[in-house]
């Protein structure tokens, strides 16, 4: 039978505050386990919550970006559930009343952009993190490290819009990106601070009403997302097409293994006995201060890809891969800043840089390439001091270690021939090794003038200047005395 998927995300995004969201504990990365807490995100009796102010206006700006409706008046709720990294046993979170709703994120798809509707966008609380056996002495013990317990989280709910894996991750990396221009979260899905679980159902082709859904957790990456769908989609069409009746359940997503595995019946809202927290009194959002927010608001993806396409009259393709993270189009913008070329530069770029830093699976920020460096290395392609082949080598030196481009050219003898004189020597023993080619050429074989480059390149390690020696290489075949 034909099915068709529907596919719903739900995006946990780890706001970047200073500070957590009902006290003042650090939110720092990587600290030593248990180092940033306090008695009120470790639960302890008696303690009341505060509300982060920072965090309100994040969402805000979230809600702005992605077209939403910032809610007047909302409130948070307790949210009942016992796992051992959760202090208090239940969770402040938002339930019937969200800080946001409704908003869209656009993508790209071979029919057209593809508005992917939102349900809503709330404010949460950070659980903490188990470690267990695997990375402790005792391969039988678990801890727990609090650091993470109530760090500020946003979670933003599509309604099921997309249609295919792929569409999820096109969704994921737009909203991420609109994320990191917002500067409201780093979108580090290894750290944990971007994070996603997906909802699938298949039903037949033609009929309104939705299959059975399946929550799929544990992905840490675009490609992860992307494979369980695909893989979940396969296990259900086989169920169904074999007369199975799915369940609705909670499914892990084993990368190591390359499948989902069940890990409990899912959850219904009812089951997490919500109701309002009685410690934080209802949160009022003014219109003031929504237009204050606004004025905020910086130069997002689409506009600033419009604009490079515009002002440095890249094409349309360029401007949209150089936007499609906000440190990459700073970068680029750092660039062309000290080398007046927007195209040039975009080719470097997207050819060599971005190339490199796939393979190695890094993102611009951790490239030992700065923008200076780069735009160094084209100034010497410019001046003749190295050749556009010797480019190529030198950023791979440079990018290996993070010298400067001259650094490069200097410790490698990378500086180009230029010396006419020099470079005649070359080409005149050249000729005279290979005088058969010689008297072809005369007699009307040209193609063979890239048979003498090349003799003239091997023959000077590649350092010749190419435009010098095409213009003597076609006066001596000619003939003619340099």
């Amino acid at each position: 039978m034909d099915y068709e998927v529907v596919i719903g995300l739900e995006v946990h995004a780890q706001l970047s505050t200073r500070s957590k969201i009902f006290c003042g504990c650090s939110t720092t990365f990587g600290a030593p386990p248990n180092t940033q807490t306090c008695p009120v995100c470790l639960g302890m009796p008696g303690v009341l919550p505060v509300l982060n102010r920072r965090v309100v206006e994040f969402a805000i700006k979230t809600a702005l970006a992605c077209h939403g409706e910032v809610v007047p008046h909302c409130r948070f709720a307790r949210k009942n559930y016992f796992y051992p990294d959760m202090p208090k046993n239940y969770q402040i979170s938002q339930y019937d009343e969200p800080l946001v709703s409704g908003g869209y994120v656009e993508i790209p798809t071979p029919e057209g952009m593809k508005r992917v509707r939102l349900v809503r966008i709330h404010l949460e609380e950070d659980v903490g993190k188990s470690i267990h056996g695997e990375n402790l002495d005792d391969p039988r013990a678990s801890y727990v490290d609090f650091n993470r317990s109530g760090v500020p989280l946003m979670e933003v709910v599509s309604q099921p819009d997309l249609s295919s894996p792929d569409e999820a991750k096109l969704y994921l990396q737009r909203l991420r990106t609109i994320l990191q221009y917002l500067e409201v979260c780093d979108g580090n899905m290894e750290e944990g601070s971007f994070r996603c679980d997906a909802n699938i159902s298949l039903r037949p082709r033609g009929v309104w009403e939705y299959g059975t859904k399946v929550e799929i957790k544990n992905m840490n990456s675009f490609r992860n997302v992307q494979r369980a769908l695909e893989y979940e989609i396969t296990r259900q069409t086989k169920a169904l097409d074999a007369g199975e009746k799915l369940v609705q359940e909670t499914r892990l997503w084993d990368a190591n293994r390359g499948l989902t595995r069940s890990m409990r019946s899912k959850e219904y809202a009812h089951d997490y006995r919500y109701f309002p927290e009685p410690d934080l009194v209802p949160l009022a959002i003014t219109r003031e201060w929504i237009e204050e927010i606004r004025r905020t608001l910086p130069e997002l993806p689409d506009a600033r890809m419009q604009r490079f396409v515009a002002e440095y009259g890249i094409p349309e393709y360029d401007a949209g891969v150089l936007t499609s993270s906000k440190t990459l189009a700073d970068y680029y913008e750092a660039c062309i800043k000290r080398y007046p070329k927007p195209k040039v530069v975009s080719n470097w770029i997207m050819v060599e840089l971005l190339r490199a830093l796939n393979r190695d699976g890094i993102e611009v920020e951790q490239s030992r390439v700065t923008p200076e460096n780069l735009a160094e290395l084209l100034t010497l392609v410019d001046d003749g001091t190295i050749s556009g082949t010797m480019a190529k080598t030198v950023f791979d030196g440079m990018y290996e270690t993070g010298k400067a481009a001259t650094d490069i050219v200097q410790e490698r003898g990378l500086r180009q021939i230029s010396d006419e004189n020099a470079l005649v020597a070359a080409i005149e023993q050249v000729l005279v090794n290979n005088s058969k080619e010689v008297d072809e050429f005369r007699a009307g074989r040209e193609k063979l003038l890239s048979f003498f480059m090349g003799q003239v390149m091997k023959a000077t390690q590649g350092k010749a200047n190419p435009q010098a020696v095409n213009k003597l290489l076609r006066e001596k075949l000619a003939g003619k005395e340099a």
